[in-house]
């Protein structure tokens, strides 16, 4: 490089955009994609060791693909060359080949080819590379927006690492906007700029995980705004605004983003979930589908997923096809919106008005990513795990099954709301205990539906894993069948006033909430976590209905209650899981006992320890010797024994009806044995076995009676048995109403 060409260099980066000045030197002050490039990553480890193999990086835009390849160039002895495919020929492919075959003959020097929008490339244009990145002549790698499985080359794939850069988060975007303000060389770390919070929060909202548009937004807000007569910039959230309007929806007619979308539309159709349905079909609108092709997958939907359960449906979908066809956008939003309503719920339905509070959430709200389980994984299920732990609703029982297809920040989020007019008022309660259930579900298994898509794919040739993760919908099964056996046993009236113990997901409390229009539901939390999460989830309600939400242990409830209710005595107070393991059971029945009204009642599901499941029973005969065998089973019995077991797992449902009894209640109780399928998982076996926790492990009680390398072998032979298999999950519910006599 001369003179001449390095002063037209700085030149050039002195006048470059923001985002292209601020772009990261290095991997420490890169941000984001922790999942691929944190410390102790393999890719990480790769650059940081200059030990490249040939390299695919694949995400949306803003994300820091060419970002990453760029830091390569910075970092690695190899000889580095850059070429755009929307630009570039075979002609540039043969220069840069040249290139690398002279520098690898001459001087032993590897070479990196970087080819953005590798995608763009056509077939003949891939298979000039193919050749010279098999054998070794040039290291790829390759940038695309486009799913790889689907645009690359299957031979270039194959013999490249694929790493998926996800969304920036907004802790990440507001990372980079204090960056900017504060490098002096590149950014305005030289000028006073003051952002106002309501004008970061636009900006970071509407860039939507993209950090170029953010940066560039930054720039025309700095750069258009005068300063003040401190010489500050102030920028407010009305110039915010001007600088940063609409969202770009990622959307490709043909793309990844394309079948994804349709895919997760069509399985919400099919799993009966209203909401889902109308939000999916907002963002294909919004993003400029084709509504025919909409039309045409909901007739095929029709007649697969409906059919005879309602034959009207061809006929209903059919009927808004034409509609459509006469009267086109954007009142055609109308029709579209009811057929896809009346697949979701079978009954025709009038509340198409729901469809514009999801599109106003896709124009509003941070736009949410499609959940990994409804991706389409005919292409890449493999590679990236698009489509894994999908639970096919016809493989259960009412063909519907307690499953989540909202993006993960929209969970609750209601968009339709059925009337009570017509049959619509017979779907009303159905709609209604159906997202309840899915709701707890989420709650109590912490999520696990979403099971998190694959960010990177090295080839290999290892068998893929092909159970389906089937605990969530298993689980909201299961709790939905305790939450109406319990209430089957109450006699709840619409005035009656209710206290749920233990409210933890809600399961209970929105069931109490329809029970009683009249009268009055109270939840007791835990922690106060859960309390702000049921306060958060009753924002939809009025004042009137939401319940009133207090936290803390269940020892404590009568002086929490009685600061915030002092006066309140309750009809019915229902619980799950809550009073089992309490030690002082007594006590605590004395209490509840307090906050009744004169002949109230008290209604328990309690889960038995002693009753349950036990883990030796799972493993395979003979893969334990004989007497290590006897031994953990002794020390698994200890567990729940009377002597020397854990106060927590070793109790008596007799225990607590005794302290019932002594509180002056007439106590009935129902034990009943239930099943349903556990999926094993690395995280649930890490916990039965992690050390130094809050509380006692499964291997931390073993190890009272076992030796640590006893223990270890149990672990092992649990690991082989169980891990990533379903097994049949045993528990002993005991259901106990309780009324007071005295």
């Amino acid at each position: 490089m001369d003179l001449f060409e390095h002063r037209l260099q700085q030149i050039g980066t002195t006048d470059a955009p923001l985002a292209a000045r601020m772009r990261p030197r290095t991997l420490d002050e890169f941000v984001g994609q922790d999942a691929i490039v944190g410390p102790g990553r393999l890719l990480r480890r790769a650059i940081q060791a200059d030990q490249l193999s040939s390299l695919i990086f694949y995400g949306p835009p803003g994300t820091g693909k060419t970002t990453l390849a760029q830091i390569i160039a910075n970092t690695t002895q190899a000889y580095f060359v850059a070429i755009n495919a929307v630009l570039a020929g075979v002609k540039d492919i043969r220069e840069a080949i040249a290139t690398a075959k002279e520098r690898r003959g001459h001087y032993g020097q590897r070479s990196i080819l970087f080819v953005d929008e590798v995608h763009r490339f056509n077939k003949a244009q891939q298979d000039a590379l193919l050749p010279w990145v098999e054998n070794g002549t040039v290291i790829l790698i390759g940038a695309t927006t486009e799913n790889p499985y689907f645009e690359v080359n299957k031979a270039l794939v194959s013999r490249s690492r694929l790493f998926q850069l996800k969304s920036l988060t907004t802790d990440h975007l507001r990372q980079i906007v204090q960056q900017t303000l504060k490098d002096e060389g590149r950014g305005y770390g030289d000028r006073l700029v003051h952002i106002t919070a309501e004008a970061l929060d636009h900006w970071v909202n509407i860039a939507n995980g993209d950090a170029r548009s953010l940066l560039n937004a930054l720039e025309l807000a700095v750069e258009t705004t005068p300063p003040d007569a401190q010489g500050i910039v102030h920028i407010d959230l009305e110039i915010a605004e001007a600088s940063i309007q609409k969202r770009a929806v990622l959307y490709d007619k043909e793309g990844d983003a394309h079948f994804d979308t349709i895919s997760a539309f069509i399985k919400s159709l099919r799993g009966s979930d209203p909401d889902a349905a109308l939000y999916w079909l907002a963002r294909m609108i919004y993003a400029g589908e084709d509504p025919r092709f909409i039309f045409r997958r909901m007739l095929i939907l029709a007649s697969e997923d409906v059919g005879l359960a309602d034959p009207q449906a061809v006929v209903i979908v059919s009927g808004c096809a034409q509609a459509f066809d006469r009267i086109g956008l954007p009142e055609g939003q109308y029709p579209l919106a009811q057929a896809a309503l009346y697949l979701a719920t079978a009954p025709k339905s009038n509340r198409v008005l729901g469809y514009f509070d999801a599109l106003a959430a896709v124009e509003k709200e941070r736009e949410g990513e499609v959940p990994n389980p409804l991706k389409d994984g005919n292409r890449d299920k493999e590679g990236f795990g698009h489509g894994a732990g999908y639970v096919y609703p016809h493989a259960y029982r009412e063909h519907w099954v307690a499953q989540q297809y909202l993006p993960g920040e929209l969970q609750g989020q209601v968009f339709y709301q059925p009337s009570d007019q017509g049959y619509e008022g017979k779907i009303l309660v159905q709609t209604a205990r159906r997202r309840e259930a899915q709701l707890a579900a989420t709650l109590e298994q912490g999520d696990l539906l979403h099971a998190q898509e694959n960010l990177s794919f090295s080839p290999k040739n290892v068998a893929q894993e092909r159970w389906l993760q089937r605990t969530l919908g298993q689980a909201g099964a299961y709790l939905g069948q305790v939450r109406d056996r319990l209430f089957e046993k109450t006699q709840i009236q619409r005035h009656h006033v209710i206290l749920n113990l233990n409210a933890g997901t809600g399961l209970m409390t929105w069931e109490a909430l329809r029970q009683v229009p009249e009268g009055g539901v109270y939840a007791y939390a835990q922690t106060e976590t859960q309390a702000a999460n049921l306060n958060d989830q009753s924002q939809a309600l009025t004042t009137l209905q939401r319940p009133i939400v207090g936290f803390g242990v269940i020892a404590q409830v009568n002086q929490v209650l009685n600061t915030q209710a002092p006066d309140v005595r309750f009809d019915w107070i229902l619980g799950r899981n809550g009073l089992g393991a309490e030690p002082e059971k007594e006590m605590i029945a004395l209490n509840l006992g307090l906050l009744l009204q004169p002949q109230g009642h008290v209604a328990l599901a309690e889960t038995l320890p002693r009753q349950s499941q036990r883990l030796y029973n799972l493993v395979l005969q003979g893969s334990v010797a004989t007497k290590l065998m006897k031994r953990w089973v002794k020390a698994e019995e200890q567990i729940y024994s009377a002597e020397k077991g854990d106060p927590s797992l070793n109790w008596e449902i007799d225990a607590l009806l005794t302290a019932f009894r002594s509180a002056g209640f007439k106590v009935h109780c129902d034990v009943e044995q239930i099943a349903h399928d556990l999926y094993i998982t690395p995280e649930l076996m890490e916990r039965w076995f992690r050390t130094g926790g809050e509380s006692l492990s499964y291997g931390d009680r073993l190890g009272q009676t076992l030796s640590p390398a006893e223990v270890e072998q149990i672990q092992a032979v649990l690991t082989q048995n169980l891990l990533r298999k379903t097994v049949r999950w045993g528990r002993a519910i005991a259901y106990i109403t309780a009324t007071l006599t005295t």
